[in-house]
């Protein structure tokens, strides 16, 4: 009796250890899909606005199209190569018929796969394919990272081929993240760079992105997503088989490591642009962030504290380096500095750690101040031929599939689309359609006091007619029709529009313009580089009256657009000759 006790309750105490780890698992899984909303963010902050509903596209399609392949057979062909090299058993191409907890291991698995992949977007923003991009998902899901993760993490029944030789990265600073860098910039460069981003003697023209709050939010949600990434990677809450701490026992120091890379990324970034260009450049200290977390990645779960201060540092510290190098030298746009991010950061943190290593033997003079430098030269070497291996495969790969899509004419955009923007070109959307802003009505509302009907309703004031006179006895304008034109603050156009409203001229143009004239240029940053803008935007509005004096159209637009400071605009009044209604064939005053 008491051994039939003893089993039940270890089979019971299995089973609550089984669904522990399991839990935990999903939980860090899902903590790692939400990634994904920061790298949307983060890459549409950085491009301009006419190609952010395309980078937002590639990230959705990315996910959709990555997981299905990785279940078909990515993950197969992963256990398969792995085992294939590693001296393991061979396993099904496919996760269809497995169980509950291996479909769990799985999607813990795949959402490491679709990071990598989702990383290359931002380095071919701006004048790739969607169908190109779609297909390299695909290949990349498939094969090319299948290939690397079985290179260093699965062998069913053996030993991962890297692994053999001592090669460690334990939550994917080479395998995910060096892939993508790597992926990213072998991608940017077969396709070349944007159409404006070199001018022919080699200089580097800046070219902005739109949002750098979306680029900082996405940085943030990519920094909290990280914890399950890294933490998560300790997968084992309780070992099933003596019910212990199994990698839990380890988990506070990994968060500890994340968390210093993430910090000190960024101070290494700051104290780099800072030294560069005189200020702390607001995209470095978010991108430095996530240098920093890419360099502690790989050997979480091997470095001291000082380790990760120190490499968290160094991995931001060589991104403005890199960047510049990529950019300015080897002349490769990657447009949301994907390689120095995910690419370098990666590589030197898996090749660095063994300096500040925890399983460190000493040599020479030995363990240096408890563990803060310890130097074991026979550790460097599997880490750098890891490095190498991965990024030969990864270059070689990437190239031939996008080579192969340029070698048809199918890997970028043509000229006119790149130029009208990949929105309207890849998609016919436009991200901010509302360029009014929330005061247009264009559901066919009503119109009020507060909002001008775009859609053909009435006039607000329809006290005015083409017969009626002024009180000085002649007709408005002497009965002329006559354009207002104003160049204004975009910022003053809602008050524009209603002051427009209120004297009865409702019916206007708007075009989105810049240009420049007694407003002062001004000096701009984008990742430490200085660039002027001495072409404000601005916006025009076109405005042809008959029946209301065009002198009160002149007044209202100067009342609603004046601030007191220069570049408030200027107002022009223009004679028309004739006018012509399309719908109804009215011509002259009654066609205005």
């Amino acid at each position: 009796m008491d051994l039939f006790v003893l089993q039940a309750t270890e089979a019971d105490l299995e089973s609550l250890a089984t669904g522990m780890n399991l839990m935990w698992a999903l939980t860090v899984t899902f903590l790692i899909f939400f990634m994904h909303a920061g790298f949307a963010m983060l890459e549409a902050g950085q491009v301009r606005s006419k190609n952010v509903a395309n980078q937002l596209t590639k990230n959705m399609l990315t996910w959709a199209v990555g997981i299905f392949v990785f279940f078909v057979i990515g993950m197969g062909i992963s256990n398969n190569v792995g085992a294939a090299l590693g001296g393991g058993e061979s396993s099904p191409l496919t996760m269809f018929g497995e169980g509950s907890f291996d479909w769990a291991m799985w999607l813990f698995s795949a959402v490491f796969a679709m990071t990598a992949a989702t990383i290359v977007s931002g380095a071919v923003a701006g004048r790739a394919k969607l169908r190109a991009y779609v297909t390299y998902t695909f290949v990349l899901a498939a094969v090319i990272y299948p290939v690397v993760a079985a290179m260093v993490w699965y062998a069913p029944g053996g030993t991962p081929i890297l692994a053999q030789l001592g090669f460690a990265d334990f939550a994917g600073g080479m395998v995910v993240h060096g892939v993508g860098g790597v992926a990213g910039l072998t991608a940017a460069w077969i396709l070349g760079a944007r159409m404006d981003k070199y001018n022919e003697d080699g200089s580097v023209n800046i070219i902005p992105g739109h949002s750098m709050t979306f680029a900082v939010l996405g940085t943030l949600i990519l920094c909290f997503g990280w914890f399950g990434f890294n933490v998560g990677t300790a997968a084992t809450v309780i070992d099933t088989a003596t019910f212990e701490l199994a990698d839990f026992d380890y988990v506070g120091s990994v968060a500890m490591v994340t968390a210093l890379g993430m910090g000190l990324g960024a101070l290494g970034a700051s104290a780099v642009s800072l030294a560069m260009n005189g200020k702390v450049d607001t995209l470095y200290v978010a991108n430095g962030m996530l240098a920093g977390l890419v360099g502690v990645t790989g050997p979480t779960d091997l470095i001291t504290p000082m380790g990760a201060i120190a490499i968290g540092f160094i991995a931001g510290a060589q991104l403005p380096i890199v960047f510049k190098l990529v950019d300015e030298k080897l002349k490769i746009d990657d447009v949301c500095a994907v390689f120095p991010v995910h690419g370098t950061a990666g590589m030197l943190g898996l090749i660095l750690f063994p300096l500040w290593s925890i399983e460190g033997t000493a040599i020479g003079s030995g363990l240096v101040a408890g563990g803060i430098l310890s130097i074991e030269a026979s550790a460097f070497a599997p880490q750098i031929i890891g490095v190498v291996v991965i990024t030969i495969w990864t270059v070689l790969a990437t190239a031939a599939v996008w080579g192969a899509f340029k070698l048809v004419g199918e890997a970028r955009v043509t000229p006119d689309h790149e130029r009208d923007g990949l929105d309207l070109a890849e998609h016919g959307v436009d991200t901010y359609p509302e360029f009014g802003g929330p005061d247009v009505a264009t559901d066919g509302g009503h119109s009020s006091d507060d909002v001008i009907r775009t859609d053909g309703g009435e006039r607000l004031d329809e006290s005015r007619s083409s017969s009626e006179l002024r009180s000085d006895g002649g007709e408005p304008n002497d009965g002329e029709i006559k354009m207002i034109t104003a160049i204004v603050r975009p910022d003053r156009l809602g008050a524009i529009k209603k002051s427009l409203a209120k004297v009865g001229a409702p019916s206007l143009t708007v075009t989105n313009v810049s240009g420049r004239g007694s407003q002062p240029a001004k000096k701009g940053q984008w990742r430490g580089e200085e660039y002027t803008v001495d072409l404000h935007q601005k916006v025009k509005i076109e405005c042809v009256v008959a029946d209301v004096p065009a002198e009160e159209v002149v007044d209202a637009i100067a009342d609603a657009a004046n601030t007191g400071e220069p570049g408030d605009g200027k107002v022009f009044v223009l004679p028309i000759e004739d006018a012509y209604q399309v719908r109804t064939g009215k011509t002259g005053q009654d066609a205005v």
